[in-house]
């Protein structure tokens, strides 16, 4: 069961589509719903795909085909470090493992204290500034050295400490 805020934001996104295409609307349903709850559970897919008249698989396809949505629980801060071939080639590699070692985490695992979350990610469209991340699904950082992703996580942690 959805809210009535919730359903409100589903309607403005549908009215975005003709009336036969809402369907076309799976990906800000979801990205709602993993606003709201901070991941994509498999009864949220069931809510999205009773609201579009899909298919639960359809739903689940795409929350499972892209990274921005998370199935389970994640840190406050999410880590995707790109590990397609360009990336690879320019240490893409060993930043995941850099940060696996500063975290003290493998990839796919969250932290201790609920901060980082760290992912292998498919290509993120910046081969030329490789190795990449990106944060939060928001923030692309390029050319990550381990100093670069060093002053990072202590930067995030830093800011965390300070916080009330």
């Amino acid at each position: 069961m959805i809210s009535e805020q919730t359903r409100a934001r589903f309607d403005r996104e549908v009215a975005k589509y003709p009336a036969d295409q809402k369907q076309s609307a799976v990906m800000a349903c979801l990205t709602i719903l993993q606003e709201e709850h901070g991941y994509v559970s498999a009864e949220s897919e069931k809510v999205v795909a009773e609201y579009l008249g899909m298919a639960p698989i359809a739903v689940h396809e795409v929350t499972t085909f892209y990274n921005m949505y998370n199935q389970r629980p994640v840190g406050k801060y999410k880590l995707n470090v790109c590990t397609n071939l360009p990336c690879q080639l320019r240490d893409g590699a060993k930043a995941l493992k850099h940060l696996e070692h500063k975290l003290g985490i493998a990839m796919g695992e969250t932290s201790a204290d609920g901060l980082f979350t760290l992912q292998q990610s498919e290509c993120l469209g910046a081969c030329a500034d490789s190795p990449v991340m990106l944060v939060n699904d928001l923030t692309m950082c390029s050319f990550m050295s381990n100093e670069k992703l060093d002053q990072l996580i202590e930067g995030l942690q830093s800011a965390e400490a300070k916080q009330p």
